[in-house]
């Protein structure tokens, strides 16, 4: 059985939405933010020493994986953990009918470039801005914060924004070609790159982006996306 570690408002709400495509049964154990610094509790570390999630547990696991898994000494048990390797292992294991994975060609290029773009370009990013943007709201003396707040924009204007508008384009660019980022089908791809393009969407008016406001509204009436996300909570702005 599958175990998913689930932090609330968390890229891990992406692995819930891929098992109930892969049609899987799993269990969820929940973990609240930190109310005042959003952070995952401490019992996280448990199970994975980093304390991040998604994490996953699989008592049907391999004894032997490797990609970031380890073996925990009772019988075939795996903990896999990092969004890219836990989705590689989830379709490797159970994606038998290959429905969810491109299996030759340009399609399996794009699958594997956007499988990785979204925690190696984007996120990054993206995280970046919501530290710069929770700078100014932090505990300091009165005098230095509109300091503070005048360099967070500076850095958002200057750095950030200049590398992140260019790959919203590229994405919108692509999904006025097609339906799903990889072509005519749903993949793992558009699981992996749904949490950085929902979290932006935040940020931005829907008319910027109407490739990218389409496939989000498409992504949110696929039936296992809701089951998802009756299971394990929206997504929020932090």
């Amino acid at each position: 059985m599958i175990t998913v570690h689930h932090l609330e408002n968390s890229r891990s709400q992406r692995i819930l939405w891929l098992l109930e495509e892969l049609g899987q049964d799993y269990n969820i154990i929940e973990y609240k933010r930190d109310s005042q610094t959003s952070e995952a509790p401490a019992a996280l570390k448990k199970v994975h020493p980093l304390g991040k999630s998604p994490v996953i547990t699989d008592s049907n696991g391999l004894s032997d994986t490797n990609n970031d898994t380890h073996n925990d000494g009772s019988g075939d048990l795996v903990t896999v953990a990092e969004s890219g390797a836990i989705i590689d292992y989830l379709i490797d294991r159970y994606d038998s009918e290959q429905r969810l994975k491109p299996t030759r060609g340009q399609a399996l290029l794009d699958y594997r470039y956007w499988l990785h773009f979204a925690e190696g370009s984007m996120m990054p990013l993206l995280v970046m801005k919501l530290v710069l943007a929770k700078i100014p709201e932090s505990p300091m003396p009165f005098f230095v914060k509109p300091i503070a707040k005048v360099i967070s924009c500076k850095v958002q204007e200057k750095f950030i924004q200049p590398r992140l508008q260019p790959q919203m384009q590229l994405i919108e660019q692509t999904l006025g070609q097609h339906t799903w980022l990889t072509g005519e089908q749903l993949t793992a791809a558009d699981i992996q790159m749904s949490f950085p393009l929902m979290a932006s969407a935040f940020d931005w008016p829907a008319a910027r982006y109407p490739n990218i406001t389409r496939y989000i509204k498409q992504i949110e009436a696929l039936p296992a996306y809701k089951t998802a996300v009756e299971k394990g909570g929206a997504l929020s702005t932090l």
